[in-house]
Parts: structure tokens; sequence; C-alpha cells
């Protein structure tokens, strides 16, 4: 199955978050998709818990590295329909890229993000849960 995954299920995955064990039991056998900021957002993410002490300088580069070894395909997007969709839904343009992402490809989307469920449903994309 070919799919969208978005930056909360990969940080999840090299976080060893809770949520772990079900993202690698629905991506088993799965082709990865995403749109290209992937890296950047990743990284904004990991400093982000960085600036927040959530984690350390070591675990942030070492979680990066865990991230370079999820096999992804990352796809340029159509900027300009996922601005129509931060306008639409008043979302940020990072949830929006891969809203965008999922539409355009017409791959089911995999996020932990709870309002990026309810926007890709609301635009009839289909949501593994």
């Amino acid at each position: 199955m070919l799919i969208v995954a978005d930056s909360s299920i990969l940080l999840a995955t090299v976080l060893d978050e809770p949520e772990k064990p079900r993202i690698i039991e629905l991506t088993r056998g799965c082709t990865s998709y995403a749109p290209e900021i992937l890296p950047y957002e990743i990284g904004n993410a990991l400093s982000a818990m960085l600036k927040r002490g959530r984690l350390t300088e070591t675990e942030v580069t070492d979680a990066f590295e865990q991230y370079r070894r999820i096999p992804m395909h990352l796809v340029p997007i159509n900027i300009r329909q996922a601005l129509e969709l931060t306008a639409r839904f008043r979302i940020y343009a990072y949830d929006a890229y891969f809203l965008e992402c999922a539409r355009a490809l017409n791959f089911p989307l995999l996020t932990l993000d709870r309002g990026m469920k309810r926007i890709a449903l609301e635009l009839g994309l289909v949501v593994l849960e």
C-alpha cells in the first residue's frame, strides 16, 4: 500500500513514543511518501524539543539519524493548493503540505494529529488509524 506519513508519525517512531508499535503495524509492507519539506519539519520539531529541554543535543542528532534511515519518498507538492487549504481550514502551511500531498497522490494519510485527521476526512481522504 502507498501512504502519506506526516512528521508526527516519524517523530513518534524515532522517539519511541507509545504509538510506535501501532505505527509499525500500520506501515508494515507500505511505501511511504511525504512532501519534500519533511526533513526541514523534522529538524524544526527536534530543535523545538531541544529548546524546551525535552531532548539533549545528542538525542536530537541521534533522532535525526534514525529518521534518515526510514525509507521515505519525498515529493514536490503544489504550494498554491496547500495555501488554499491553509486559508480554508485556518491551519499551518506545514500541515497543509501533508494534506495536499495525500490529496494530490490520492494516498491514505497516516497522522497522529486529530485536527489533520478531521480535515483529511472532510476532504474525502482515507485516514489510516
